[in-house]
């Protein structure tokens, strides 16, 4: 804990000495970015980087909610890509499609949705099709058993 600054002690050398005894003492060792380069700094200013520092480090991202879906639907299809069963590959489809029905009924604020449901269906069939058929039944890892 910091001490009083005692009278007649110029404010800048009191903190200075303050600074040199923690240095000493190791105790900005432990602090985040200890012996890293600093930031590149010719970016223009930008008051709310902080924020988005912030929001970069935990992975947070605001999307207009007709984005944040059609990103869904891209990794609902990539999903299904990989896929290891066709209950998995339904599963999925009918989630984002759930979700897509709902926006459909009452469109959400933002950029046009530009989305229909998927046809599950077509897409079991396609993804059959990708696929060299098995004699054994694979089990869907989130089914129990």
């Amino acid at each position: 804990m910091t001490e009083r600054k005692p009278p007649g002690v110029s404010f800048e050398s009191f903190v200075d000495k303050q600074i040199r005894e923690a240095a000493e003492r190791g105790e900005f060792r432990g602090l985040a970015g200890f012996g890293k380069p600093l930031p590149d700094d010719s970016a223009p200013y930008d008051e709310l980087w902080w924020i988005k520092g912030k929001m970069h480090r935990e992975g947070a991202s605001v999307l207009p909610p007709s984005l944040a879906l059609r990103k869904a639907a891209e990794d609902a299809e990539a999903a299904v890509a990989a896929a290891v069963s066709e209950r998995q590959v339904r599963r999925i489809l009918g989630e984002i499609n759930t979700r897509i029905a709902e926006a459909l009924a009452r469109p959400p604020a933002g950029p046009p949705l530009n989305l229909r449901p998927f046809d599950v269906e077509a897409a079991v069939e396609r993804w059959k099709a990708e696929r060299p058929q098995l004699d054994v039944q694979v089990p869907d890892p989130e089914e129990p058993p």
